[in-house]
């Protein structure tokens, strides 16, 4: 599923949208230097585990590894863009009845959520996975489309691709005729990926009270 971004730009907007032609697994393949003839993948492995059940408490999305050289592995999260608007179920209603050659055009407008979809949705996996990964001495790479990485900032200005300056490895592709290919990439370290993700700074005490101050209301009034 796509959606279209205030530039008029597609967006992706279902994460199965980033498994055309298995291009991810091979790009970050070929930027970890594997040899694609011996490139394994494993889909949704458990990271965590409950401490009271013992029961998986969160997954990494996709594993790719390699054993040429004793095993190496790194993980891939991929991030859609989740959207605002209303739900799913009429467009889906509509695609059922419809009988035209065409998909029908919407039926309501939505528009991209870049903050539930970054600050309050990838940022914590981040948080959560990175540093155990970087004390595994491995890497985690994240995958996000162009309109999504314009959101938090775009490329660095001076991108580093040097697998030992960072600890994310950040894959761009972007949507070209439909087709889903490769377009930038490059590592930063965890720090800088949260502070893209979070782009945003505490208000002043004073903003706070303002705002506070129009607000609050007699808890009797309620």
């Amino acid at each position: 599923m796509t959606s279209r971004s205030v530039a008029g730009e597609p967006v992706i907007a279902c994460p199965t949208r980033f498994e055309q032609n298995k291009m991810l697994v091979q790009w970050l393949a070929d930027i970890v230097r594997f040899q694609l003839d011996d490139v394994m993948l494993a889909r949704e492995v458990p990271f965590m585990r409950s401490t009271t059940t013992g029961k998986s408490a969160g997954k990494i999305d996709l594993v790719i590894a390699s054993e040429r050289q004793g095993l190496r592995w790194f993980g891939l999260e991929v991030q859609a863009v989740y959207f605002s608007g209303a739900g799913m179920e009429a467009e889906f209603m509509a695609l059922r009845q419809d009988r035209h050659d065409q998909p029908p055009y919407p039926l309501h407008n939505r528009r991209p959520d870049w903050r539930s979809s970054s600050a309050k949705r990838l940022m914590p996996q981040l948080q959560i996975k990175g540093p155990t990964l970087r004390r595994w001495h491995s890497k985690i790479a994240v995958a996000v489309d162009r309109p999504f990485f314009a959101s938090i900032g775009g490329p660095s200005a001076q991108p580093s691709q040097d697998l030992d300056a960072g600890d994310v490895v950040w894959l761009v592709p972007e949507l070209r005729d439909g087709q889903l290919v490769r377009d930038h990439w490059e590592v930063q370290t965890l720090e800088s990926s949260s502070e893209r993700l979070l782009a945003a700074d505490a208000v002043t005490r004073v903003d706070f009270e303002r705002v506070l101050l129009q607000k609050l209301q007699l808890l009797q009034g309620e």
